[in-house]
């Protein structure tokens, strides 16, 4: 049996996640209001289960696993693999200002800051994936961190990201700490993913303790118009 880390998108719709799966069978998604994300159970999966759960001229991003066979109007493009990091013990806790759970009552905050800072898989109901954090410094969110896929025993890290005004304090790396330690006692092996092209921030996970896992592909599928 394959680790659920190498399939993350499809582990989690199977399990943390398994009341929000749109499909049954060898394919699964995520309502879009929450994410942009497809898995499939492997590559040889009937396209004509995908069609019914892509809306023509639709994309939605695939990690791990991709369809090897596709209808000649639909477009499957690879980025370039990401790194896929774990982190086995608990990691050491810079001081800085104390984190507040982020409620839907900092949504229009969360929203802005991640539209600035990373922008392209956050959507307007992510924050009821999982857990999210942040930092607010002079009544503005500063930085935060989320938990967004989870499956059992794992939880992934993810929309860490600080406010290009509060680059520099520490606050990713004070927030990233305490999450994953926080889930480290829980028993869950902490994990998240990150571009090969955003060398600071892999450097920033090494340093703080985290261990590369593996390269992981990472896709882009768009259905044609028709």
């Amino acid at each position: 049996m394959s680790d659920p880390l190498d399939n993350p998108f499809w582990s989690a719709l199977r399990s943390r996640h398994r009341h929000l799966a749109q499909g049954v069978g060898e394919a699964m998604r995520y309502p879009p209001e929450f994410a942009p994300f497809l898995g499939v159970a492997r590559a040889d999966v009937d396209a004509a289960v995908l069609a019914a759960l892509v809306k023509p001229g639709e994309s939605v991003y695939l990690l791990g696993v991709a369809p090897a066979h596709m209808p000649s109007d639909w477009t499957l493009a690879a980025f370039r693999p990401l790194a896929q990091m774990i982190c086995t013990k608990p990691l050491a806790v810079i001081d800085g200002p104390d984190p507040i759970e982020l409620t839907t009552a900092h949504r229009a905050d969360v929203l802005a800051l991640t539209a600035l800072v990373y922008p392209h898989y956050f959507r307007e109901r992510t924050m009821e994936l999982g857990r999210y954090f942040g930092i607010y410094r002079d009544g503005r969110l500063a930085a935060m961190i989320g938990e967004r896929l989870g499956m059992d025993g794992c939880q992934e890290m993810s929309a860490i990201c600080t406010h290009p005004d509060f680059n520099g304090c520490g606050y990713a790396r004070r927030l990233t700490a305490l999450l994953t330690n926080d889930n480290l006692e829980r028993g869950r092996l902490p994990f998240l993913h990150v571009s090969h092209e955003n060398s600071r921030a892999e450097r920033l996970y090494a340093q703080l303790g985290y261990a590369h896992r593996c390269d992981i592909g990472f896709w882009s599928l768009q259905r044609g118009q028709n």
